[in-house]
């Protein structure tokens, strides 16, 4: 087998431990950030305010307004506070909602961003931002929204309720699945890919069972930062495009919609991505179906494993496959509007993943 790729490593600085918090001052010293903007979302407001404690008078407000999606209008309003009160960058403290805000803010003003994750979202390692118009969510990649700096402490996610952690690490690891089998995948990037799964698929079942094991905690970070950055270093394909159609048409609960539609999409990818399957067959302990094996650890770890559940009612389904098919993006295997409706159906009602799924 000949190796043909091209990798671009993306210019960012990741701090990573206990404690890391502690360091955010110089993390702000290493891009000469004297004016930081503290980004969060409403239920962050508590660690919002902890992190601008951190950095004293460096820290010119916290604004709690970060929601999924990222809405044009709080992306206008947060870009607006942002020049009032003079930042010369963001610190995004949460999960890909407050990233993602803090990478509108960056689109719009050029501030640089030090992203403080305390989920494994993954946004934080990549160069995509998403913005949300009148239901319809449009994404984009531009080296300016990529965060200069990561600081990823463990203790800042020991909170996160078990639940959520489940959904979050799914989520990364829908990452890593589509980096596997992406037109643009490499080999440094397909290791990461399959360390990153290995390690959320470990560490998940442990926050379950005791979700302020610091080792679990470590290990899940650890994974999702790989994850995110397998995430920013490739093309993502069918899984991400149903998700960003879900998301930006039904408002459908971000990490959540992840977790179910992931074995589907990537049971309909297996039969064309040998490489990718054996690798994430390695990653979860010899499954000789990753996809189903994804399936159930949902179930075993009380995620959710429909669609309706979220929200999403069956007359949605036509709407959803035209959005998701209305653009051509790179995936393993040929999609028609009948696939990706056989896929939304099967998805939405909970049935176990086909490589063939039907309406």
């Amino acid at each position: 087998m000949t190796h043909q790729f091209v990798y671009e490593a993306l210019p960012m600085r990741v701090r990573f431990g206990v404690n890391s918090l502690a360091t955010l001052p110089e993390e702000l010293d290493q891009i000469g950030l004297k004016r930081v903007l503290v980004l969060c979302s409403p239920e962050q407001e508590d660690t919002g305010h902890r992190v601008a404690q951190a950095l004293g008078d460096r820290c010119v407000g916290v604004l709690p307004e970060a929601v999924m999606h990222v809405p044009n209008e709080v992306a206008q309003r947060a870009s607006d506070e942002a020049a009032r009160v003079g930042a010369d960058g963001c610190v995004a403290v949460g999960g890909g909602s407050a990233i993602g805000l803090g990478k509108a803010i960056a689109l719009k003003h050029g501030l640089p961003i030090v992203a403080v994750p305390t989920t494994y979202a993954g946004s934080e390692m990549t160069p995509v931002w998403g913005l949300t118009t009148d239901g319809r969510k449009e994404t984009g990649k531009d080296p300016r929204v990529l965060p200069r700096s990561v600081v990823y402490d463990p203790e800042l996610t020991a909170t996160l309720p078990a639940g959520m952690s489940v959904t979050s690490g799914i989520n990364a690891i829908a990452h890593a699945v589509e980096a596997l089998y992406a037109p643009d995948a490499t080999p440094i990037i397909s290791l990461m890919a399959e360390e990153g799964v290995r390690a959320l698929a470990a560490a998940l079942p442990a926050i379950v069972a005791n979700s302020s094991d610091p080792e679990a905690r470590s290990n899940a970070l650890y994974g999702s930062w790989l994850c995110g950055a397998c995430l920013g270093a490739t093309t993502m394909s069918l899984h991400h495009k149903l998700c960003h159609a879900l998301g930006g048409t039904l408002n459908l609960p971000h990490a959540q919609t992840h977790t179910v539609v992931l074995p589907h999409a990537l049971a309909f990818n297996q039969p064309a991505a040998p490489d990718a399957t054996a690798a994430l067959s390695r990653a979860l302990g010899g499954a000789a179906d990753p996809a189903e094996r994804l399936w159930q650890i949902a179930g075993e770890l009380g995620a959710p494993r429909t669609l309706a559940e979220l929200g999403m009612k069956e007359e949605d389904i036509d709407r959803i496959a035209e959005e998701a098919t209305s653009r051509s993006y790179g995936n393993p295997r040929p999609i028609t509007f009948d696939d990706v409706r056989g896929i939304l159906h099967a998805a939405w009602a909970g049935k176990p993943p086909s490589a063939n799924p039907t309406f």
